[in-house]
């Protein structure tokens, strides 16, 4: 294992955290300094993950031990870092889009008065995010893995005085608990069987206990880790936030929905691979589940308007694009596409906050259209990004979604024979619904005439300098991505298939689903744009479905929340304000009417005294008679 120069891993999440604190400290008295301090912070934590990559011998990693954590019975777990390929990948993706997005942010969050909290907020999110990735351990991992929940919940609630953003922020944070329920479970049923938590000490632990009595375990531990994976990187049935999670300001859905966070269940099952390779079966349910995730997203992004929501479904399934990879046991090619999909999707995210500063805050894009030529470099990058997504050779998507598609016909798990047959058209399906719904926000929103009743402007370099980069990104990243991280992440993922170079018109071939639902997108939006609401009314019941969100929300209102509110209403009726109250509020009661009687005795007046001496002499002559008697 690699010494020299660990302890730089430990400056890595230092910055932003240091970021953070003084962006909110100096940023209450210079609110525009805020910006500059959390960018500076975040580009510093990339310089040194590049100076880390550039200097790290092939095939050798740096661990960093910060300081031993605890240390409880014969159990110790260190506060320690790893940097390998998979975090280095990884570390570059979150330092580098992140100083990007920080970047755009200080011209888009200009008039905000609350910006000094805002970037504390987006340095504390990318501290946690990188104590997520560099984490050595699984404890430390889900340190990072619980603080980007909370700075996402911080973010997506920022403007909080808005109950329904407010809202939306605590549906995030309570989705991505019950999430995390299952990821404790995976954690505690590990250690109790292999007494630690350390990666590399449990990697050693599997492939020497690989007998087939603990497989069951594997399958188990392996389905509760994808619980957690499923609230964070929003899939079925867990992935209702992160549509609402759009009320956040547009650059959180750029690096925390499109680049980050939401990748991080994908990330886990890589670092993990060791264990998921021993549950086929688990793996195979992560590919169904991801198959259908990406379906339904892509389905309800058809009949979005608000061009943020359709970006929002879109990263839903992308996401399922990402684990069906993963599901197959091909975890490079989904790390492959969780790095273009950063590319693109944080430049479309981005290309819609300029479209929504550009156009005065409006977010329907049946209000837009024209856009062309008021915002021209906005258009370019979007229509970049949105070929990139497509998946047209030579972009980046198309390299990535490819190898998804090429990983799931492979076979290379048997616990998926008999369902390819199924999976792998709706995920060619749900490839061409992709290109559609991506061209058809392009079209309602840069092509045709300007429906709106603002005056549009394109925004000012600042917003737009890093859009041209994310857009350089996703046109050319693929072509050299493609060829180097499969062996680059082949120490620690495993050696990939070797497969040979296309030739320009073999990629364009086999670009045919991306460029048959751009040119379907195109003919719908723009000269024959009677066709969706004729196709829409034809299908009608799965038009409604679409527009409605498939009814997730309802349904979970129906069999999850209105069930615990009517609970809670009668704890709080029956047992918290009949039976606690009451028994505290009858215990006054009773010592204030015994008082009160008490002190009706002690009036001071001589004849009141008398006359309670006379009615006890008169009990006590009846009570003597009576015994007598008896």
């Amino acid at each position: 294992m690699e010494q020299n120069g660990v302890t730089a891993l430990g400056y890595i999440p230092l910055f932003p955290l240091i970021g953070s604190v003084l962006a909110f400290i100096i940023g209450r008295s210079k609110r525009d300094a805020a910006g500059w301090i959390a960018t500076l912070a975040s580009a510093m934590a990339f310089a040194v993950v590049v100076a880390l990559v550039m200097a790290m011998p092939e095939e050798a990693e740096y661990y960093y031990r910060a300081f031993t954590w605890f240390s409880v019975g014969g159990f110790t777990l260190d506060f320690a870092f790893r940097f390998d390929h998979l975090t280095a990948v990884m570390c570059l993706v979150v330092t580098g889009i992140g100083s990007l997005i920080h970047l755009y942010s200080v011209a888009y969050m200009a008039e905000d008065e609350g910006r000094h909290r805002f970037f504390a907020y987006l340095n504390l999110f990318m501290f946690s995010m990188l104590l997520l990735v560099l984490g050595a351990n699984l404890l430390v991992l889900f340190v990072g893995w619980e603080g980007v929940g909370l700075c996402s919940y911080l973010l997506i609630g920022f403007w909080f005085k808005n109950l329904s953003y407010a809202g939306a922020g605590r549906k995030a944070f309570v989705v991505n608990r019950i999430g995390d329920a299952g990821f404790l479970f995976g954690m505690f049923m590990l250690y109790r069987q292999f007494d630690t938590l350390d990666f590399a000490e449990l990697a050693q632990a599997i492939s020497v206990n690989a007998s087939p009595e603990l497989l069951p375990l594997y399958f188990v531990v392996a389905l509760c880790l994808f619980v957690g994976a499923t609230g964070k990187s929003a899939q079925i049935p867990l992935f209702v936030w992160l549509p609402d999670a759009m009320a956040g300001p547009t650059p959180v859905s750029a690096l925390i929905h499109a680049a980050t966070m939401v990748t991080a269940g994908v990330y886990m099952m890589a670092r993990l691979n060791f264990l998921f390779d021993l549950a086929p079966q688990a793996q195979a349910i992560v590919a169904i589940v991801a198959v259908f995730t990406a379906m339904v997203a892509a389905l309800t992004a058809l009949t979005q308007n608000d061009i943020k929501k359709v970006l929002a479904y879109s990263t839903v399934s992308q996401l399922g694009f990402m684990f069906m990879a993963a599901g197959a046991g091909v975890y490079w090619v989904a790390v492959f596409h969780l790095v273009t999909h950063a590319f693109f999707k944080a430049c479309l995210f981005l290309g819609a906050g300029s479209v929504i500063h550009g156009c005065h805050h409006e977010q329907d894009m049946r209000h837009m259209g024209g856009l062309w030529s008021k915002m021209p470099i906005t258009a370019a990058t979007y229509g970049i990004s949105t070929l990139a997504i497509a998946g047209i050779y030579p972009l980046s998507g198309y390299f990535s979604k490819h190898a998804i598609l090429a990983a799931l016909e492979g076979g290379h798990n048997p616990a998926l024979e008999g369902l390819l047959e199924l999976l792998v058209p709706m995920a060619s399906v749900t490839a061409f619904l992709t290109a559609f719904y991506m061209t058809r926000s392009f079209a309602m929103t840069f092509l045709g005439s300007y429906r709106g009743h603002a005056h549009p402007h394109e925004s000012p370099l600042r917003m737009t300098a890093p859009l041209i980069v994310l857009a350089g990104l996703a046109l050319v990243g693929g072509l050299w991505l493609g060829g180097t991280l499969p062996h680059y992440l082949a120490p620690v993922l495993g050696s990939p298939a070797e497969h040979g170079h296309e030739s320009i018109i073999e990629g364009l071939m086999h670009s045919w689903i991306g460029i048959a639902g751009i040119g379907v997108g195109l003919l719908c939006y723009t000269s024959l744009s009677q066709i969706p609401a004729t196709i829409y009314r034809v299908i009608g019941p799965l038009s409604t479905l679409s527009l409605n969100k498939f009814y997730f929300d309802e349904l979970y209102a129906a069999v999850v929340v209105k069930p615990l509110e009517a609970i809670a209403r009668v704890l709080f009726r029956v047992v918290d304000q009949g039976m606690i109250d009451g028994a505290v509020n009858g215990t006054a009661a009773v010592v204030d009417v015994s008082g009160e009687v008490a002190r009706s005795t002690q009036t001071g007046q001589v004849r009141h005294y008398a006359f309670f001496m006379f009615v006890a002499a008169l009990l006590m002559l009846f009570l003597f008679v009576f015994a007598g008697r008896v």
